[in-house]
């Protein structure tokens, strides 16, 4: 009976243990599914966010070269409706990429205010000079964003 008793008792501790291991097994599988839809969702935030930060420098660009070159208060007006459509499309990406990556929500608001700083250039030389700063603060979140995504890898 002895015996017996410690077979049952083997049989149940190896159970257990395997029980064990199994949910430990599991619980890092589900870790690793959710920092994997991290980083698509970060990933998929910073594409947003890049391409509605392009969109709304080259929309302001536009309206400012208007402004400055003397164009109809139609066509300007035009244009300012449009800089308002995408600036407001800005806003969603921008606050998914802070939320999911804190390090590069500086790099990211530094992008999008560079873009936004287009608005009431002084001439058609500060406007160039306004654009080349945003498309670099734009390279330089991409490169901040690669960097942080290569050492989540």
């Amino acid at each position: 009976m002895g015996d017996t008793v410690i077979a049952v008792a083997g049989t149940l501790l190896g159970g257990l243990l395997t029980a064990l291991l199994q949910a430990r097994s599991t619980q890092a599988a589900r870790r690793a599914d959710r920092a994997d839809r991290r980083a698509d969702d970060l990933r998929a935030a910073l594409g947003a966010l890049v391409a509605a930060v392009g969109d709304h420098r080259r929309t302001m660009w536009h309206r400012e070269h208007l402004r400055l070159t003397g164009a109809s208060a139609t066509d300007y007006d035009t244009a300012r409706e449009a800089s308002h459509t995408t600036r407001s499309a800005v806003t969603g990406p921008l606050v998914t990429v802070s939320i999911l990556e804190p390090d590069l929500a500086p790099a990211a608001r530094a992008a999008a205010q560079a873009a936004f700083d287009l608005r009431g250039a002084a001439d058609i030389d500060a406007l160039a000079t306004l654009r080349e700063h945003a498309i670099t603060a734009t390279d330089d979140l991409v490169a901040a964003a690669g960097r942080t995504l290569s050492q989540g890898a």
